[in-house]
């Protein structure tokens, strides 16, 4: 190894956390090293939420076309999917990411491309492609941003199957002729979405009772019932026991319990997330390989006080948004722990993270869109809370009928009776997303129902659900 090279500051991993933190130290005036093995940009940028959304756009705003009077004839044929995955390519940057690079050395960041492991207390090291090896020393914190992988279960052939993840299912150069998908969740939910859209024929594997098992209820419903309408096939309540693949470029054959068996041309395995905590020289600082990293409010690993941990590797919450908040929470607490300066003060309030277990939002960019913050009913109800539900229909509200023909949604919000404010909301429908921010600044602020009551929606637009739903909430 090479004698160690000090900064105040170096973090373990490239993506949109990773870079935060990077942003916000560099910003404090600290020295900062970003270490990356793959392309600086992570997960998000390359494989996950950029790619995914891009394949989405014109399958969503095809579908919006659809139902709008004047439009819809001509918004009946099919996409051109060669210019949908040039699109995708743009905004990965043809999965190159000079781009980020060039970002980082605008703010004085030192970047090394290779495998990072802690190597003991403060000290990082670092094997590049060329076998290069290097010891970077922290004064003052190092940090874990090293994300998540996919999780493939060991069944019999998955191996030979080759399945895609959510990596080759948003990096693919052409549409699958049959695509299988075995999984419920958001990956799948948007990935049969994006690609029944683009022409594949979809047909969903999923065990639960339904899709979207973290939301409401009637979130998955929609979503599934749109789905069987754009001609997607979905089995509920099944279990997946062996998977077949003839030859290099054959078919891929699926196994259910009791013997049925399905036919495919690629195969997605949408089955969960682990944490890339494997080798990444845990054990060298006396934790746990292969698993979360538990963390205070301050992203720090506790009985570590040069040690964070932000982004999905932490477990709080797995959306990339939400690491970028711990990242900026995290960021600043090291900048003012250098300067010995409390954590309760700053421009932007107390340095410790409220909003990745109180008010995280998400939204699903299926047809229609889901969106959803804080907590559900039934969770609501398991944290003891008095909770009441009040539900409206979207369509209902003029901002919908105007924004298509035969809109179908539904929106939820969960109140607390005992101090009257919201615990948490959901909407589904078409441009439902663009909700959610609203609801996110009441759950998070925990602003009173007769202060909500004073924020008058705009006419006419689908917010006007808001004033439906305190209406009905006060009877």
């Amino acid at each position: 190894m090479s004698e160690a090279v000090e900064y105040d500051v170096v973090v373990l991993g490239g993506g949109p956390a990773g870079e935060n933190i990077v942003d916000r130290t560099c910003a404090a005036g600290l020295s900062t090293a970003l270490v990356e093995s793959e392309l600086v940009g992570g997960e998000c940028s390359y494989w996950a939420c950029v790619p995914s959304k891009a394949l989405l756009r014109p399958v969503l705003a095809r579908a919006d076309a659809r139902r709008v009077p004047g439009l819809a004839a001509a918004a009946e044929g099919p996409l051109d999917t060669a210019a949908v995955l040039a699109h995708r390519d743009y905004w990965t940057g043809d999965w190159k990411d000079q781009g980020q690079i060039d970002w980082l050395d605008s703010i004085g960041a030192h970047v090394y491309r290779g495998h990072g492991r802690l190597y003991g207390v403060r000290k990082v090291a670092v094997t590049s492609p060329e076998g290069e090896h290097h010891v970077l020393s922290a004064r003052h914190a190092v940090v874990v941003a090293t994300g998540t992988r996919a999780v493939v279960p060991d069944l019999p052939g998955i191996a030979g199957a080759r399945p895609w993840t959510s990596r080759e299912a948003t990096s693919a150069q052409a549409v699958p002729g049959r695509l299988l998908i075995v999984g419920g969740s958001v990956v799948a939910a948007e990935m049969a979405t994006a690609w029944q859209g683009l022409g594949a024929q979809v047909t969903m594997l999923v065990r639960g009772s339904g899709l979207l098992p973290r939301m409401e209820d009637f979130a998955g419903e929609l979503v599934a019932d749109a789905l069987r309408e754009a001609g997607a096939v979905i089995r509920t309540d099944v279990v997946v026991e062996a998977v077949v693949r003839d030859g290099s470029t054959g078919p891929v054959r699926v196994v259910l319990e009791g013997g049925e068996s399905l036919e495919g041309d690629e195969l997605l395995m949408a089955t969960g997330r682990a944490p890339r905590t494997d080798d990444i020289g845990l054990e060298t600082v006396g934790l746990p390989v292969g698993t979360w990293i538990d963390v205070d409010d301050s992203c720090r690993v506790p009985g570590h006080d040069w040690l964070y941990a932000v982004g999905d590797v932490n477990h709080r919450a797995l959306l990339t948004h939400q690491g970028k908040y711990q990242a900026r929470i995290a960021g600043a607490a090291i900048a003012a722990r250098a300067a010995g300066a409390p954590l309760d003060t700053g421009p932007w309030g107390a340095h410790t993270a409220t909003a990745d277990t109180r008010a995280l939002p998400q939204a699903v960019f299926t047809d229609p869109e889901a969106a959803a913050v804080g907590l559900t009913l039934a969770e609501a109800e398991r944290a003891g809370h008095r909770a009441r539900a009040v539900d409206y229909d979207l369509s209902k509200v003029s901002g919908a009928g105007l924004y298509a023909d035969g809109y179908r949604g539904r929106a939820r919000m969960v109140v607390d009776l005992d101090r009257e404010v919201l615990l948490g909301a959901t909407f589904v429908g078409p441009g439902a997303a663009e909700l959610v921010h609203a609801a996110t600044i009441a759950v998070a602020g925990e602003v009173p129902i007769e202060r909500l009551w004073h924020a008058v929606p705009a006419f006419p637009t689908i917010s006007e659900i808001w004033l439906r739903l305190l209406e009905t909430y006060r009877g």
